[in-house]
């Protein structure tokens, strides 16, 4: 007697492997190996965060820094999340975070403290005026220097996290958690320096130098360093987009994001030499606006991953891979976080994570196949095809009816609406779906009329 394979035929490759996908594997050089790369990472991260905390601990002083500590955490928590929500389509592993929050905190910020107060001492020495060595440092040595430091986080998670890395988004959220561990590292030492500043003339209260700072940094702009590297990510972002054989294509643009980040950082720091109103004119005419154009082109790159999740994923839908309705819930923010309810209820956060994991395998496997469909597939095109679809038969059994269910939800909404139909239970039909013994399983929507959801 026959048996049944373990998982459904799925689609062959749009553009197939170029090259050998199995044989012996090749005897892998020690510094390939995974933990030595992490050991090695986890000791210069660590080894540069002591040295950042002696250096600005001796600058603003043991009380200083526990002042600055405080007023310059309170912005990271709010940034953090809002580039986690930026990622919810496809989330990236929580442990690329940490590293560039690690990376902009630690090995950026001692890199633009060391450089950039040896720069502004040697031009001090070699021009013999203090004061335009202090400007010239901070309106084009700064710039240069912090930009190509924490550039270099972004430019980590490109080599080495490949696959984490596939789009626009994620070059905004590595590289604005960069900024943000940067940022934070600054702000400590700035508001620290400026208490220090006010114990000694004894000035308190709002019109303290402290309190000051405070509004700049912390109040008015705690964007500034995220929105000048967001243009280094996503030069990175576009070049993952690229073809591997453009390669002229993936150099030249993130050199030209940085060369803009670089240019507004320095704009954004020569500010105050504009004139008594300057910062506040260059605050309205290029930093709000800019944070605007950014915001809107990240949310319609998440809108766009969303469209590709539902046009890619029923190929594997006639293969057998997904039933007829996920493609629809799985390319829907609210669908998606109707079915994790759903799970949490029924199995607890046990299954709520399996349903979020199969949540982003499935979206890793829609951007992997729109990349096969365009040749930009790579070799290991099958071979990552499989590992994902693996990935979801191993949590079909707690995935696949939660988000039937949810698909099932938003569209009888939209036909109670489009309808009249008010209340909620039973729909007409005894619980079917709208046009479902039309299904034939060819690719085509079984809700041809109207598309359930468009978040």
């Amino acid at each position: 007697m026959a048996t049944c394979p373990p998982y459904p035929t799925h689609p062959t490759g749009p553009t197939g492997p170029t090259g050998p996908t199995g044989g012996a594997p090749r005897h892998a050089h020690w510094w390939h190996k995974r933990w030595v790369r992490y050991g090695a990472l986890s000791t210069l991260l660590a080894l540069s965060g002591l040295v950042i905390l002696a250096l600005v601990r001796e600058q603003t002083g043991t009380e200083g820094f526990l002042v600055g500590l405080g007023l310059a955490v309170l912005p990271v928590p709010l940034l953090v999340a809002s580039f986690r929500w930026l990622d919810r389509v496809e989330p990236g592993p929580w442990r690329n975070l940490l590293f560039s929050f690690a990376w902009g905190a630690c090995a950026a910020a001692l890199i633009a403290i060391v450089a950039n107060s040896f720069a502004t001492r040697w031009i001090a020495t070699a021009t013999a005026d203090p004061s335009h060595a202090d400007t010239l440092g901070a309106t084009v040595i700064a710039p240069v220097v912090e930009e190509i430091a924490k550039a270099a986080a972004v430019l980590l998670v490109f080599l080495f996290r490949r696959r984490d890395f596939t789009g626009i988004v994620d070059g905004v959220v590595i590289a604005g958690v960069t900024a943000t561990g940067f940022a934070f590292t600054e702000n400590i030492l700035y508001l620290g320096t400026a208490f220090g500043t006010d114990q000694l003339s004894g000035d308190s209260g709002i019109a303290s130098v402290t309190a000051a700072t405070f509004f700049v940094r912390v109040i008015m702009s705690p964007f500034a360093h995220p929105l000048f590297t967001v243009l280094t990510g996503i030069g990175f972002g576009i070049a993952a987009l690229s073809g591997e054989r453009q390669h002229v294509r993936r150099v030249l643009l993130p050199l030209t994001g940085l060369l803009l980040a670089m240019g507004m950082h320095a704009l954004w720091n020569g500010s105050s030499s504009f004139g008594e109103f300057g910062f506040f004119a260059v605050y309205a005419a290029f930093m709000a606006p800019a944070f605007g154009l950014l915001t809107w082109l990240v949310i319609w790159t998440r809108q766009r991953e969303l469209r590709t999740v539902r046009e890619e994923l029923p190929a594997y839908v006639v293969a057998g891979w997904l039933a007829p309705g996920e493609p629809y819930a799985l390319g829907s923010m609210r669908a998606r976080r109707v079915a994790r309810t759903y799970a949490r209820r029924l199995g607890g956060r046990r299954a709520a994570r399996a349903v979020a994991e199969y949540e982003g395998y499935a979206t890793s496997l829609a951007f992997l196949r729109r990349r096969g469909r365009r040749g930009r597939g790579g070799g290991d095109f099958v071979v990552r095809e499989r590992e994902l679809l693996q990935e979801l038969w191993l949590r079909r059994e707690v995935a696949r009816g939660v988000l039937e269910r949810a698909a099932l939800e938003g569209v009888a909404v939209q036909v109670w609406a489009a309808y009249g139909y008010a209340g909620v239970g039973h729909w007409p039909g005894q619980g079917h779906w709208p046009g479902q013994g039309h299904w034939q399983g060819h690719g085509a929507a079984p809700y041809p009329a109207y598309n359930p959801y468009r978040t």
